[in-house]
């Protein structure tokens, strides 16, 4: 298998043949059609609007498989830190078939998160209540020098692009995961603010 891994890896280093910077991004734009958007370069945009205090940005990048590749955003918060001292979490989904409760865990070679940061992710009910039915392959929060980050990789917002046959196929948002995703990444923000 750690030839697979190498090879996905060599197929990953370089942007695959079909893939159109922006293409995807645009898909998300019109998902979010009542948010501003601002470009921040061909991969990238920033997203917020008057009088709400969440502000987002999404960055696609592609992962490259045989025949075809993916084209995935990732939904970034950022917000001060209180302390700059590095901190890594992941958060996951929990159960084998169905989804039974959510994980926290300190990301390996980081320091412990504090007892009440975590206690904060865990216990939240409205993040809680965005993040169970969320459909997200990932979410990792950091801490940095500058400040936190949340980066969250939702399913939707995401395209595929197969060579043979050849098609394209962007996932679009629901109603009710683009809502669980707002929600998420404001309570996010908040959480991690106080932080």
């Amino acid at each position: 298998m750690a030839w697979l891994r190498k090879l996905s890896e060599a197929l990953n280093r370089r942007d695959p043949a079909g893939y159109r910077p922006g293409a995807t991004l645009g898909h998300v734009r019109r998902d979010f059609h009542d948010w501003r958007c601002a470009p921040l370069d061909a991969r990238g945009a920033r997203f917020d609007r008057p009088g709400d205090a969440l502000a987002f940005e999404v960055r696609e990048h592609t992962q490259s498989e045989l025949l075809m590749h993916l084209v995935l955003t990732e939904f970034t918060v950022r917000t001060p830190a209180r302390q700059p001292l590095p901190i890594r979490l992941d958060i996951r989904h929990t159960g084998a078939w169905r989804r039974t409760g959510l994980r926290c865990t300190a990301r390996r070679g980081a320091p412990p998160p504090p007892e009440a940061l975590l206690a904060e992710l865990r216990e939240d009910p409205a993040l809680y209540a965005a993040l169970m039915p969320l459909d997200f392959k990932r979410l990792r929060i950091e801490r940095q020098a500058d400040g936190w980050v949340a980066r969250l990789e939702h399913m939707a917002g995401s395209e595929v692009v197969n060579r043979m046959p050849s098609f394209r196929r962007y996932i679009p948002f629901t109603p009710s995961q683009r809502d669980g995703l707002l929600t998420a990444l404001s309570r996010l923000q908040t959480i991690l603010t106080r932080h």
